[in-house]
């Protein structure tokens, strides 16, 4: 399996021709999001990956960097060229990145 690269949030936020891809529910999207984000829930990943485009990098992320570690790897075994927020969520507003 490959290391998934694990970005600091202000990679992230430097980050401009990445897919920023937001694997939590959308209860916990509706509290803030990364602006310009995807939403695809971890559990219906599987089923909605074609809306991905393969030639686009992606960074996932979920609250704490758990499940969009899960969805990372997914899509790495698929083909994507991926990476992880570290910490997730808490870690990008700890570092004081704003919200949409």
């Amino acid at each position: 399996m490959a290391t998934i690269p694990q970005l600091t949030p202000t990679q992230v936020a430097a980050e401009t021709s990445a897919r920023v891809l937001d694997v939590r529910e959308p209860d916990e999207v509706a509290t803030g999001a990364i602006a310009g984000s995807t939403n695809i829930p971890l559990g219906e990943l599987a089923a909605r990956q074609g809306e991905l485009d393969t030639d686009t990098p992606i960074i996932t992320v979920c609250q704490s960097g758990r499940r969009s570690q899960k969805a990372a790897e997914a899509l790495s075994a698929a083909g994507y060229e991926v990476s992880n927020l570290d910490g997730g969520m808490n870690a990008w507003t700890e570092y004081g990145k704003p919200v949409a």
